[in-house]
């Protein structure tokens, strides 16, 4: 990793000299110049190369007002710390004065000059882009490359920062706290805490409680005082998930909340500030709970300041190749099995209509995991509903039409195998394997070992002892019956 620069400015060369040794042990590349104007800013190379100035006494508040003002032409980032202690003079707030960090004494500390140079790293991270120090991760776990899940990206990328209300609209399980998460990792928030709460899950007498806490004695049961979820969440996000299920009289006092940023704790007169921010879903039509008389138009409009809608997942099947190959390497990862699909299986599956969206289709992958152990799921392994023409009125797109529109992501769900990070027992799972594909033999040739030997390639008698090996039952003179 190359060393980063620091420039120096001061007229002192021994003072500079000194501190040009700290910084080289520290690591650091010094550039020492000793003209506080002029030509000073010839040959320093890249702006964006330096991670902070230091400015010596620069003679008069003019002088040194010239200097703040070619660093800021020079860097409009470059975080700036005067030496020699004393305040900035007034008009420091302009021309580059509001990247003024701090004084230092002289004669420098070595402790103050860690603590400045961490101090600028920091404002340099969130001055010169988030996108560059945050995870190549991006987005992971919102996983598709349709359009839809394109746009969705987009909102969250624009909507991050911001701190506004968002409202994540969208049917029950299509991810909307997936995209939750993702706005409040990519916020200035993502270090405070992320706290849901499903308002549907929770009777209606004790949602007040768990959104803002209660005192000791504030009701039967209350054996001792307890924080609310907003103060859980203080500084960070609450997201209010199936906010349409909330009640009538709850709605109310969470609009006060949203409107005062204060409550206070069931059976306290004792008013709590708050600062959080919400984050809302639903999988209603909110106006149509409105007209409905079931949810306040007033709170409606209070948490809709930034709208998302999640896409079905019969709106974007191009996805369910790359869905079916993170949900697999998930479980694979948690060590709860693997599971391979044939391009036939995923075709048939981007054919069903999945009314359960991504939570069905992540429990399908688990159940095959499951049934299936290591094996390969063709389409007539599937449960029957999800066999081709299998999704009833709300089938998906017919196959000739997804074949050109799912091209590659289709083989790259299907059986080519994947190593996992973490490395694999090859041994046991190519037995996993073979005890898959024997199962599914014996399951083809109803239990008869003859045929079932047949269709694997291998020698009546070599079969019978793979049953004895893996203790598997011969059942082929029952079934000759």
């Amino acid at each position: 990793m190359a060393e980063q620069k620091v420039l120096i400015v001061d007229r002192d060369p021994e003072r500079a000299t000194r501190f040009q040794a700290v910084l080289e042990f520290m690591d650091y590349e010094p550039v020492f110049l000793t003209e506080c104007s002029g030509r000073w800013r010839d040959g320093l190379g890249e702006s964006d190369a330096y991670l902070a100035a230091f400015l010596g006494p620069c003679g008069t508040g003019g002088e040194l007002q010239r200097v703040l003002k070619e660093l800021a032409e020079f860097d409009l980032h470059v975080p700036i710390f005067l030496l020699g202690g004393g305040a900035p003079p007034p008009a420091a707030s302009g021309n580059g004065g509001s990247r003024v960090l701090g004084n230092l004494d002289l004669p420098l500390k070595y402790a103050h000059l860690t603590s400045a140079l961490h101090q600028a790293q920091v404002y340099r991270d969130n001055q010169c882009g988030q996108e560059q120090r945050r995870p190549v991760e991006l987005f992971r776990s919102l996983v598709g490359n349709s359009r839809s899940v394109q746009a969705v990206r987009q909102l969250v990328r624009q909507v991050a920062e911001t701190g506004a209300s968002v409202l994540i609209l969208g049917e029950t399980g299509t991810g909307k706290e997936v995209v939750a998460r993702n706005i409040h990792y990519y916020s200035t928030r993502r270090d405070r805490p992320f706290v849901p709460i499903n308002c549907g899950a929770i009777p209606s007498e004790l949602l007040e409680s768990e959104l803002f806490g209660h005192e000791k004695g504030a009701f039967t049961g209350a054996i001792s005082s307890r924080q609310g979820r907003f103060e859980l969440a203080e500084g960070g996000t609450l997201f209010l998930d199936e906010i349409g299920d909330m009640p009538l009289a709850m709605q109310v006092k969470l609009l006060r909340v949203l409107q005062e940023k204060t409550f206070e704790r069931v059976g306290s007169n004792k008013t709590i500030t708050t600062d959080v921010r919400i984050i809302a879903a639903t999988h209603r039509d909110p106006e149509e709970q409105i007209k409905a008389r079931k949810f306040r138009e007033d709170l409606y409009y209070r948490l809709n300041v930034f709208p998302i809608r999640m896409p079905p997942m019969r709106e974007r099947v191009e996805d369910l190749p790359l869905l079916v190959n993170e949900l697999i390497t998930r479980i694979e990862r948690e060590k709860r099995g693997s599971v391979r699909l044939t391009s036939t299986a995923v075709l048939a599956l981007c054919q069903y209509g999945w009314p359960g969206n991504v939570r069905e289709l992540a429990n399908l992958i688990e159940r095959l995991a499951i049934l299936y152990p290591f094996g390969v799921v063709d389409a007539g392994d599937l449960p029957e509903k999800f066999r081709r023409n299998g999704g009833g009125e709300e089938a998906g797109v017919p196959a000739l039409a997804l074949e050109p529109l799912l091209g590659a992501a289709l083989e790259q769900a299907a059986t080519e195998p994947r190593l996992p990070r973490e490395g694999i027992d090859l041994k046991e799972h190519l037995s996993h394997l073979e005890v898959g594909f024997i199962k599914q033999a014996l399951d083809d040739a109803d239990g008869v070992v003859a045929h079932a030997a047949r269709r694997l390639g291998m020698r009546r008698t070599t079969l019978v002892e793979k049953l004895r090996k893996y203790g598997l039952q011969r059942s082929d003179e029952m079934s000759s019956l």
